[in-house]
């Protein structure tokens, strides 16, 4: 199966697994991974106006579900590998926004997919010490097609556990962006990069102000 940028997007979207509370933070990764894969899911199902792809609805759940419970920067440090040393703070910070809008807006655009899906996960196994962690699962689909792998890394923090990375099918979201931004900013340098993604967002908004019509 061709590892595409929507295809994250489906799947991350479908067991978006975050959750606002300090002591819902303070749970295991893979406990707080399932519980919130499974609220964001149903919710999902059940709401006719996402169903429908009402982007304000959409846009609500992203932000209660998602947005504070996803390290963007050490995402965004990741992905652009040895240039975030050489960025300054301030283009290390624009960067880190157009990427996360980047990442809302795709994100955004696929939860209204959800239809049907299931979610299994497989056992747990980490250290209590470690601080750094992959949580395996798999998307069930329907109509007899095969599952779909579906693995998180999470990092420990003070405030809870936050994840930074995605696998789908063995590749993992990092990655996969660390080469579109490598060869951006071979051309272009790190503004030219940020101007790249600023671009892209914009396009991806007036998308979604013409669908939510």
């Amino acid at each position: 199966m061709k590892i595409t940028t929507k295809l994250f997007a489906i799947l991350f979207s479908i067991s978006a697994l975050f959750f606002t509370g300090s002591a819902i933070a303070q749970e295991a990764p893979d406990v707080l991974v399932k519980r919130i894969s499974l609220d964001v899911l149903d919710t999902a199902k059940a709401d006719k106006a996402i169903q429908g792809g009402n982007q304000k609805r959409i846009q609500a759940l992203v932000e209660a579900k998602i947005l504070p419970h996803v390290d963007f920067q050490h995402m965004t440090a990741l992905a652009a590998g040895r240039y975030w040393r050489e960025a300054t703070p301030q283009q290390q910070a624009r960067l880190t926004k157009e990427f996360r809008d980047l990442l809302i807006h795709t994100y955004s655009g696929a939860i209204a997919q959800i239809k049907d899906q299931k979610l299994q996960f497989r056992p747990f196994r980490a250290s209590p010490a470690d601080t750094d962690v992959i949580v395996y699962s798999q998307v069930i689909q329907s109509q007899g097609r095969e599952p779909v792998q579906l693995n998180y890394r999470l990092e420990k923090q003070a405030s809870g556990w936050r994840i930074y990375d995605i696998n789908v099918l063995g590749a993992w979201l990092v990655q996969t962006y660390k080469g579109t931004f490598a060869t951006e900013i071979g051309k272009s340098g790190i503004d030219g990069l940020i101007v790249s993604l600023a671009e892209k967002n914009k396009k991806l908004a007036a998308g979604s102000i013409k669908a939510g019509k």
